[in-house]
């Protein structure tokens, strides 16, 4: 039987002490690894911190954490923390997040958003190996940071999420994994042709970029209920430039079109309704456990070393999550 992981949403509805229960839930169902999204609301490390009291076993894996609101050395503070609390069992996700959220919500231009995920990223993992780092680039000038004695003692795996080419070629190129987002089979094997190629052309071995997908799923009884989220959540994400170029490649150009012209109109729900079949059967996995286990080891399949259940939000947020950790754990 696969073995998965999951995804935790920031959900209004889960409380913290519903994290921590449904966290334990998965620990006890199986599951490899627990991812925490961050956006608005509370952050991933916090959340995380207070699972890693309430487990033992089951990774802990931010999913991911912006760059953009944070500095190399709290991002390095912040994983060091995570990874002495969870005894080792922490890797750090981090993401470049997208221009709107950035300048409107963060008030933090937008610039150099690759060559400062790069920078971030080497500068971090050089804290975390316990030097006391100089480093002077294009984003960051430092001098002398240090986590002191705080630096762990075990390795921090540390993850880009990717959308793009230059992303997962960043990926390739540096990190220990990727993290891929609306995982489908016919961007999958692409995007991990990216991945493998830049860590070739960087003198890396392929195997070592551990390779990880969000995949939306439901085992709800609904399944109406669970497509209309699926849209939903489809539509959402049109609104961001990044996730309809990347559903064009995807080969979604239709539905974007027709998506982009009911947003131009305020329209969301005629963007939802612009998202086809065929895009709900690639973006989502929806049906009985039996069905959903072996959609979900098809894409598995295809090349990545942790599939990401990523529960769809049908009916109250607890027992969705509930349903889906029992009806899929190993």
């Amino acid at each position: 039987m696969a073995q998965f992981s999951i995804r935790f949403g920031n959900e209004p509805g889960l409380s913290p002490g519903d994290v921590q229960d449904l966290a334990l839930l998965a620990e006890e169902a199986g599951y490899e690894a627990l991812w925490m999204t961050e956006g608005s609301g509370r952050d991933s490390v916090t959340q995380l911190t207070s699972v890693a009291g309430k487990t033992q076993r089951i990774w802990l894996g931010t999913g991911i954490l912006p760059i953009f609101g944070r500095t190399p050395l709290n991002t390095a503070m912040c994983a060091a923390g995570a990874a002495a609390v969870s005894n080792g069992r922490f890797m750090l996700g981090l993401g470049v997040g997208n221009r709107s959220a950035v300048e409107t919500s963060h008030g933090v231009p937008y610039n150099r958003p690759v060559t400062r995920l790069r920078e971030t990223i080497t500068i971090v993992r050089r804290l975390l190996q316990g030097e006391k780092v100089d480093y002077k680039g294009r984003v960051f000038n430092v001098n002398q940071a240090s986590l002191g004695e705080a630096a762990p003692s075990e390795k921090v795996p540390i993850y880009i999420a990717a959308l793009g080419p230059r992303m997962l070629e960043l990926a390739g190129e540096m990190a220990d994994g990727v993290l891929l987002s609306w995982t489908g089979p016919s961007s999958v094997k692409s995007a991990i042709e990216l991945v493998q190629q830049a860590a070739a052309r960087a003198g890396r071995d392929p195997s070592q970029v551990k390779i990880a997908g969000y995949v939306r799923t439901s085992v709800a009884t609904d399944q109406e209920a669970a497509h209309a989220s699926l849209r939903g959540q489809i539509a959402r994400y049109t609104h961001n430039t990044y996730y309809r170029t990347f559903f064009r490649r995807s080969g979604f150009e239709q539905e974007m079109d027709q998506a982009e012209q009911a947003l131009a109109r305020g329209d969301d729900a005629g963007a939802a309704a612009a998202i086809s079949p065929r895009m709900e059967k690639e973006l989502g996995v929806i049906g009985t456990p039996a069905e959903c286990r072996e959609m979900l080891g098809e894409i598995q399949s295809m090349g990545l070393q942790q599939l990401v259940v990523a529960p769809l939000p049908v009916g109250d947020p607890r027992e969705c999550y509930r349903e889906t950790i029992s009806a899929l754990g190993s």
